[in-house]
């Protein structure tokens, strides 16, 4: 886990996402789920789906039931193979971001999730940026609005995207604690200003359509006598009677 997780600012960062993902994926259903990013952090605990497996660097540590040493950019998985696929700040810090993207596609079935997490440069954690440093401030820093537009281009259609995290990058516990009523007032004030946004996509397949059936269908009119044969009947000549001067 990078050293700057465990400080005051990270672990109002993680709390935040961890929330906002629970919620998120709880009601995701499905058989597996992968996590790339953070992965010293369980951001599929709420995951209900019987395999969750988390993609770790070489030599490191992954706090999933499962985990997989593999290139971001190259998943050992099968397409459409996966349910569900969570990118942790891994776009901003990756050196082929559309790649990852498209490999995500890849290894999702129809209607499956990706939940996207990344940093907004246009917030006050983005003005930090420019004073670079260590993990996060060194990252190239997306926005929601591009990173959607990069999932339409894929087939994906958002389902949502939220922001959180408005306080300043402070790092003294004090002063992040006299900051957090930017949080109430940013989500009604300047809701897109967040520091962080989590957003969800579902791959979509054109020209799939589940059939069902049409139960609206009105029933076949029941069977009648074509019209020579009514004209037949109504004189008499299907009634088995003889006509005048017949034997």
């Amino acid at each position: 886990m990078p050293p700057w997780l465990r400080t005051p600012l990270g672990e109002y960062l993680i709390a935040w996402e961890q929330a906002r993902l629970d919620a998120m994926i709880a009601d995701i259903f499905g058989y597996n789920a992968l996590q790339v990013g953070l992965e010293e952090v369980d951001l599929l605990r709420a995951s209900r789906m019987p395999l969750r497996v988390a993609r770790a660097a070489r030599n490191g540590v992954s706090r999933a039931s499962s985990c997989v040493v593999c290139d971001e950019a190259a998943l050992p998985f099968a397409s459409a193979s996966l349910d569900l696929v969570v990118l942790a700040h891994e776009l901003e810090f990756s050196a082929t971001p559309h790649q990852l993207l498209r490999e995500a596609a890849r290894v999702l079935v129809a209607e499956g999730s990706v939940v996207v997490c990344g940093f907004n440069p246009y917030s006050l954690w983005g003005i930090r940026r420019l004073a670079r440093g260590q993990w996060p401030w060194r990252g190239r820093y997306l926005s929601a609005p591009k990173v959607r537009d990069w999932l339409t281009v894929l087939g994906f259609e958002v389902q949502s995207c939220q922001f959180g995290c408005y306080a300043p990058a402070v790092e003294s516990p004090e002063w992040l604690r006299r900051w957090k009523w930017l949080d109430r007032v940013g989500r009604r004030c300047w809701p897109i200003c967040g520091a962080v946004w989590v957003l969800h996509g579902i791959k979509r397949v054109h020209g799939a359509r589940l059939i069902q059936p049409n139960w609206r269908e009105k029933r076949a009119p029941a069977k009648g006598l074509s019209a020579v044969a009514r004209k037949l009947g109504e004189s008499g000549g299907l009634s088995g009677e003889t006509g005048p001067g017949e034997t």
